[in-house]
């Protein structure tokens, strides 16, 4: 899939190409261009490695939004309200979302020890497998993908996992925050 035609990605475009078709009042601060660049990357990334999973493993077939809530979900139960402020989701999508795991079996409602009004959901034993049949899914896609690669590009993504762990956990932080 190549990139969106408002950001160049040098490794596919002639210099004299880019040169071209840029003029000084186009080019973005250097920072904001970054970021598009990354945004590109990462955005083709989730999508080549969803696109992928289901071809490659056409069970797999839940939706993110739901792989994410049982990856939350596996850490310990969670009452509603408290997986919609770690998701950063609305709590009636969250609902909804929970009423479809209820309904495949991969949660179910526990009493909540310190407030019996409320109920907390919890991984199954079924969702487990589900999640961890889902992690070694991805885990084999990406080594297959990572191998077709030079081992330069291979030890730069590597090297890259440290900055882009940090990137993700500041951008988990609430808006405004240190």
């Amino acid at each position: 899939m190549s990139p969106s035609p408002s950001v160049p990605d040098p490794a596919t475009e002639p210099a004299e190409d880019r040169a071209a078709e840029e003029t000084p009042t186009d080019l973005a601060p250097p920072a904001l261009e970054r970021a598009r660049r990354l945004t590109d990357v990462v955005t083709r990334l989730r999508r080549a490695l969803r696109s992928s999973i289901r071809t490659d493993y056409p069970w797999e077939s839940l939706p993110m939004a739901q792989v994410e809530l049982l990856q939350t979900l596996a850490a310990a139960p969670l009452r509603v309200g408290e997986l919609a402020d770690r998701q950063r989701l609305a709590p009636n999508t969250v609902s909804g979302l929970v009423g479809k795991l209820l309904e495949a079996g991969f949660v179910d409602r526990q009493a909540d020890p310190g407030d019996r009004r409320t109920a907390r959901i919890a991984l199954t034993p079924a969702g487990r497998r589900q999640l961890d049949d889902w992690q070694h899914a991805h885990e084999r896609r990406i080594a297959t993908a990572l191998g077709t690669l030079s081992p330069a590009d291979r030890e730069a993504v590597m090297q890259a996992l440290p900055a882009l762990d940090s990137l993700a956990r500041a951008l988990a932080r609430p808006t405004g925050a240190e």
